[in-house]
């Protein structure tokens, strides 16, 4: 351009609206070119039998209700795990888009939202869940994610020769907006159903030690699925020597609607 040429100005719509939380959202997830988001299992519970704690990292967002967090963690799963920037598991973006994505926006003004993106990005690296740096001129934002077992090890792709254990989120959690719906200990035991297999028994009392949260806990998330109609709770009748009737009652528990077990849906 000539020293005497003018720039070309900037013109914006005064008609235009700014991106939605949702809006950003959809643009990531359509990024990843898939319908579900891989999480390992040992987020869920760790798969050593012998432990006799064998809660994952999935407990310390339960038992300090950090909701915010856990949603942030799974969505940084659906939108990085499919391999990122130069397959290095990571995503760059501003901390407006950070924010939005995290539904931080709402109701907030600009600088509070950035600050709880922050925070929750803090408590994830607490949690050797992610690494976060800030990169370029533009000061973008670049998190990525570590192995899901808390021990800040490598992120590792599903499949292949790869013999880790993965459940699957499917992506209607965030475009049918279930997720706002779940609260964290509903979120909580849809991971655990996830990680099960369908027709699943599991007595809350056996919760704690488990998975690592209380069987009350438990018991609420259960029935707030099921009152959403995205969980199924059958009885079934076992023999039980020690009992008055020789019987004990047990309940089934079976995803249905968006997240149902695979096996299930195959079997209609």
């Amino acid at each position: 351009m000539k020293s005497n040429e003018k720039k070309p100005e900037t013109v914006s719509d005064p008609n235009e609206e700014k991106s939605t939380p949702e809006e950003t959202r959809v643009d990531l997830l359509t990024r990843s070119k898939r319908s579900a988001a891989p999480i390992l299992k040992d987020f869920v519970q760790n798969p050593d039998g012998n432990l006799k704690d064998r809660s994952g990292p999935l407990s310390e967002f339960v038992k300090n209700g950090d909701l915010r967090g856990l949603r942030a963690f799974l969505l940084l799963h659906a939108i990085i795990s499919s391999g990122g920037e130069n397959e290095d598991w990571s995503t760059s973006l501003p901390i407006g888009a950070w924010s939005r994505a995290f539904d931080t926006t709402i109701g907030a003004e600009p600088a509070s939202a950035r600050a709880a993106v922050s925070k929750i990005f803090r408590r994830l690296q607490d949690r050797n869940l992610i690494t976060r740096t800030s990169t370029g001129k533009n000061r973008l934002v670049k998190v990525t994610i570590l192995r899901p077992d808390g021990h800040g090890g490598t992120y590792t792709r599903p499949g292949n020769k790869n013999t880790d254990r993965f459940l699957k989120l499917d992506y209607k959690f965030w475009t049918e907006k279930l997720y706002e719906q779940l609260d964290i200990s509903a979120t909580a035991m849809l991971l655990v159903a996830l990680h099960e297999k369908p027709g699943f028994e599991l007595p809350t009392e056996n919760v704690p030690k488990w998975y690592g949260w209380s069987a009350d806990t438990a018991e609420r998330g259960f029935k707030k699925l099921e009152a959403l109609d995205l969980l199924k709770i059958d009885k079934r009748t076992r023999k039980a020597p020690l009992t008055d009737s020789g019987l004990t009652t047990v309940n089934v528990y079976t995803l249905i609607g968006a997240f149902a077990h695979e096996e299930a849906a195959e079997a209609k």
